[in-house]
């Protein structure tokens, strides 16, 4: 069984056991974190698509510690203009492990259903007394023909 889940913005393939990196998240290490925003399951050839999420699906999974990625060299160069820029980044990632996967998460409890509101008398369109003025008229626009000075 595996699910394509959405985790800090990025979609990840994930199954049970499975170990991924994820950019930083702000849980403790040790903790439990669960993802609702999964996006397909597959379960033995049987596949279920979200649209765009499956609703009472969840992966949960554990932060296993917090880490900094490899660091990548940016180096920026302009030819015949004497201009290098060498720069060095390294991003800060969560280590995750996969525990479970559920289909269909337990329902969460309904709350008692509210009280229906009186309905309010709908009140009748003002009628307008005010006449309608008429439309101004426009002064005709003035032709000026230009003369050829010869």
């Amino acid at each position: 069984m595996y699910a394509i889940v959405e985790i800090a913005g990025q979609q990840f393939k994930v199954e049970k056991d499975q170990q991924i990196f994820v950019h930083r998240l702000d849980n403790e290490e040790g903790s439990k974190v669960d993802f609702d925003k999964v996006l397909l399951l597959d379960d033995a050839g049987t596949v279920n698509v979200g649209a765009p999420v499956i609703k009472g699906a969840k992966v949960t999974a554990k932060v296993l510690e917090h880490l900094k990625g490899d660091k990548v060299i940016v180096f920026k160069k302009k030819r015949r203009k004497g201009y290098k820029v060498k720069n060095g980044h390294r991003q800060y990632l969560t280590k995750l492990e996969i525990l479970k996967i559920d289909a269909k998460a337990p329902a969460a409890k309904k709350a008692a259903p509210k009280k229906e509101a009186k309905p309010v008398a709908e009140k009748a369109p003002a009628k307008k007394t005010a006449a309608k003025k008429p439309a101004a008229k426009k002064a005709p626009a003035k032709k000026t023909t230009a003369k050829k000075a010869e």
